[in-house]
């Protein structure tokens, strides 16, 4: 990110300077989502779980990643009521995700599940992330509401490469 603005002032120094002219300017706004460093990334998720289909990969590892920052009770030290949350995405009816999250309690028995539709059309694919300093969790939020959609464990590194995935996964849906 300090790198994308890094280069966006570069860039603006050079067009007042005259160095550059504006006519390289794009305006189309669909060509900031096609960058190099996108695509690379997309490459390289495709690479990872060995598919060429981009939303397969997206997929797998949205739900990897959901797996890997999961907030698990052990985690939770000092919490009166310690619960595993663990979440995973799928494809649904067109244009939708579906969220499921799993609470259980310490003692595995107590269960509860959740299912929640995100429709993906008409939203912002950003996807948002708070990793509060005095929490020990990460909240992702929902491009609707911006209420808090997934909870993770606190690692602002994990926070933002799920958002990041998050949202590319959220573009693709877009494109139908």
């Amino acid at each position: 990110m300090q790198m994308r603005l890094t280069r966006k002032l570069i860039f603006a120094l050079l067009i007042s300077s005259g160095l550059v002219s504006t006519s390289t300017v794009s305006a189309d706004p669909a060509a900031g989502l096609s960058s190099p460093e996108q695509a690379n990334y997309l490459h390289e998720i495709k690479r990872l779980y060995n598919t060429q289909d981009e939303r397969k990969a997206l997929l797998a590892h949205v739900n990897k990643l959901l797996m890997t920052y999961a907030l698990r009770a052990g985690y939770q030290v000092g919490q009166a009521d310690r619960r595993d949350l663990i979440y995973s995405v799928a494809l649904s009816a067109k244009g939708e995700l579906l969220l499921r999250e799993e609470s259980r309690g310490e003692s595995s028995t107590d269960i509860a599940v959740r299912n929640q539709r995100i429709d993906v059309f008409g939203v912002d694919p950003y996807i948002r992330y708070d990793c509060p300093t005095s929490g020990i969790s990460c909240t992702l939020n929902n491009p609707h509401s911006g209420s808090a959609m997934i909870t993770i464990v606190r690692d602002n590194n994990g926070a933002a490469e799920l958002a990041k995935a998050m949202s590319f996964l959220i573009r693709n849906v877009q494109k139908g």
